[in-house]
């Protein structure tokens, strides 16, 4: 298995994830896997819900297609 070495690891961060390592009964190691795949799959989770939502027949269409430029651009001009 490949090594990863990280170097000027903020503190902070450090702590909290021995932390969370202990809270959930893992080896440090094992919870910085588990914390890295989650937020390498956190893109496709919220690409997934996204679609779930403009599935749903009690969002009105032109809710899922609104341009942020539009609109700001329409609250400039008022």
């Amino acid at each position: 298995m490949p090594l990863l070495q990280v170097k000027d690891f903020p503190e902070n961060m450090y702590s909290l994830l021995q932390q969370r390592a202990k809270a959930e009964h893992r080896s440090f190691s094992q919870e910085i896997v588990v914390t890295i795949a989650k937020g390498l799959n956190h893109k496709a989770r919220r690409a997934q819900l996204l679609q779930e939502i403009e599935k749903n027949p009690m969002v009105p269409q032109k809710v899922s297609t609104l341009d942020p430029v539009e609109l700001i651009r329409e609250d400039r001009e008022r």
